[in-house]
């Protein structure tokens, strides 16, 4: 259940997931909050200049080993526009960081793409929970997916269809 206050968190991903788009990447967008709620760091999508693993969830994971204790990383809380991908989730668990809030998760998002006509991506989606089974995860988040899922409808409208 997401907390009371969360919700501006969520919302900071909403507009880094519409920065990304604006940019010409896929609408995603997270924030790395301290256990004191301190926004320690966010990143969107960087995905268009063809390094497919800048995902910001994976920046984030990056970022923090690189600035953050072991203990300041498990008290943090990653908020993001759509669950952590089987690599992000990967480098969350890797790098010890805390809890995760996902507005979208990765079935809707599939299920969205898949009627956008979107070709399948090359990595299956799986829940964070069947990659990272120790960490706490919290989603979707009702009150911001339309929105969510508004990004991604613009992002691939006008698009070649699958299939």
């Amino acid at each position: 259940m997401v907390r009371e206050g969360e919700l501006r968190y969520l919302r900071r991903c909403v507009e880094l997931a519409a920065e990304a788009l604006d940019a010409g990447d896929e609408p995603f967008g997270s924030v790395l909050v301290a256990g004191d709620g301190t926004v320690l760091a966010e990143d969107r999508n960087r995905v268009a200049d063809g390094d497919r693993t800048r995902h910001p969830e994976f920046e984030l994971a990056r970022w923090s080993a690189a600035h953050l204790t072991p203990e300041e990383r498990a008290a943090a809380t990653v908020y993001t526009s759509g669950e952590h991908c089987p690599m992000c989730a990967a480098a969350h668990a890797w790098v010890g960081l805390g809890r995760i809030v996902y507005i979208a998760s990765s079935d809707q998002l599939s299920g969205w793409l898949a009627e956008f006509g979107v070709p399948a991506p090359p990595v299956r989606t799986l829940p964070v929970r069947e990659i990272a089974p120790g960490v706490t995860v919290e989603g979707p988040v009702p009150e911001l997916v339309d929105e969510v899922r508004a990004l991604h409808r613009r992002c691939h409208a006008g698009r070649p269809r699958s299939g």
